[in-house]
This record gives C-alpha cells, sequence and structure tokens, in this order.
C-alpha cells in the first residue's frame, strides 16, 4: 500500500518536505519468520539509522488462505508485556492532518497516513444512480505503552470521536519493532 509519514522537523518543513511518501507492506506468517524476515530487512534497509523506515509485529489471532502458516507463538511470548501500541484511527478523507495534531500535542512524533475507503451499510450515496463509496483515511500511530492513553484522548477529543459518524480508533499491541528512536 502507499501512504504518506508526517515528519516533524522545522527545516523540513521550510523546504516544504514535511510529508514523506511511504510504501507499507503487510505479511501474515508464523512468529519465527517473521522475526527472521525482520532481522534481514533491518540489515538490508538499515532501520537502526534514523530516518530509515520502522517495522514491526503485531499478533494476528487467526489466519485464513495462507497454506504456510502455522501460529508458533511461545507460551512465553503471548503474555509477555509490550512496550509500544499501534494505533489505529479509521477517519472521513481530509481529517488525517487533525488526528496527527492532536497525536502530536499528546506526545505522539507522527504517524502514516494511509488512504482507504468505506465499505460500511451506511457508507454509500447515489449520485444519477451511480454508487459513491466516500474515502476514508487510516493514520497509523506507534506510540509507548505509556502514552497511548493520553494520545487517544486527545484524538478523541479533537476530533469528536465518540459522536456517531466521526470515526473508529482500535489499539494493538506491538511485539517487535525495529527503526524506532526516542
Amino acid at each position: 500500500m502507499f501512504g504518506r509519514g508526517t515528519v516533524k522537523s522545522r527545516i523540513l518543513d521550510m523546504l516544504g518536505l514535511s510529508s514523506v511518501k511511504k510504501e507499507i507492506i503487510l505479511m501474515g506468517s508464523s512468529e519465527t519468520t517473521a522475526n527472521h524476515a525482520l532481522e534481514k530487512l533491518s540489515e538490508k534497509f538499515k532501520f537502526n539509522k534514523p530516518n530509515h523506515g520502522i517495522a514491526f509485529t503485531i499478533s494476528i489471532n487467526q489466519i485464513f488462505g495462507a497454506r504456510s502458516f502455522k501460529n508458533d507463538r511461545s507460551k512465553e511470548s503471548r503474555g509477555a508485556d509490550k512496550m509500544y501500541h499501534a494505533i489505529t484511527v479509521i477517519i472521513e478523507k481530509g481529517n488525517a492532518e487533525e488526528v496527527i495534531d492532536a497525536a502530536t500535542e499528546a506526545g505522539s512524533k507522527g504517524g502514516t497516513i494511509i488512504n482507504a475507503r468505506g465499505s460500511g451499510i451506511h457508507e454509500t450515496s447515489k449520485v444519477f444512480s451511480m454508487e459513491i463509496e466516500p474515502e476514508k483515511e487510516l493514520v497509523l500511530i506507534l506510540s509507548e505503552r505509556d502514552s497511548t492513553d493520553a494520545i487517544v484522548s486527545s484524538i478523541r477529543k479533537k476530533l469528536k470521536i465518540d459522536d456517531p459518524g466521526n470515526g473508529i480508533i482500535f489499539i494493538q499491541d506491538i511485539n517487535n519493532t525495529y527503526g524506532l528512536y526516542q
């Protein structure tokens, strides 16, 4: 998928380069394969250096359509405390920057914006007998566990997420990360 990152840098803002194009890759695999893939990707793309990308793993409860997937998560890793969360916000197109601003006010360092479209039962309207699906934006923010509540509260308040039709937020534990810096 294609998205755009939000880099916070005065110099990049002055040069008009604060919005950076990103490629987002999703892969379903066993924990062993995912950890091996992350190590190899980190070696190739130098995630240990700032601004070279971020890679992370999140748990999948079930996966269908993947012949070789086998859940091999160890009992120890299933119960381990996670240091980071992935905060995903789905909102109407044009509101993603407001989400980033609200998150930044609460301590976030940025996020990635992905174009999407709605498919709920009330999402389509008709114009000249053609169904129009409204465009959405999906904002992905990685946060330290201790900052998650403040970031989510700020987004909920600023965008009035609790009002019907204003968006959805969900939070996932991140198992493993490369490329995140303090």
